[in-house]
């Protein structure tokens, strides 16, 4: 099988994947194992030793602030190996 062709074949494999829960329907819950743990440990009745010194106003302000976070880790990251990486170049 020629490369072009195996590339056309992936790609029809992937739109497939994406498409088939849309046509077929299909719906489910993607809540994700934060809101699950977050649930058990409340039945539990955990109390927590102090509160949050500052609540954003809403989740998408705490999205936004948690994407900041990590474009600064992986920029930060980036530089660190570049360097590392142009040191071993000299």
């Amino acid at each position: 099988m020629t490369m072009a062709r195996q590339n056309i074949v992936l790609l029809g494999a992937a739109i497939l994947v994406v498409a088939a829960p849309l046509i077929l329907g299909i719906e489910g819950s993607y809540g994700g194992a934060d809101g699950q743990a977050q649930a058990l440990i409340e039945e539990s009745g955990y109390r927590p030793w102090f509160s949050n010194i500052w609540t954003p106003p809403s989740k998408e302000i705490e999205s936004l602030l948690f994407a900041l976070q990590a474009a600064a880790g992986a920029g930060l990251l980036g530089y660190v190996l570049g360097r590392l990486h142009g040191r071993r170049r000299k």
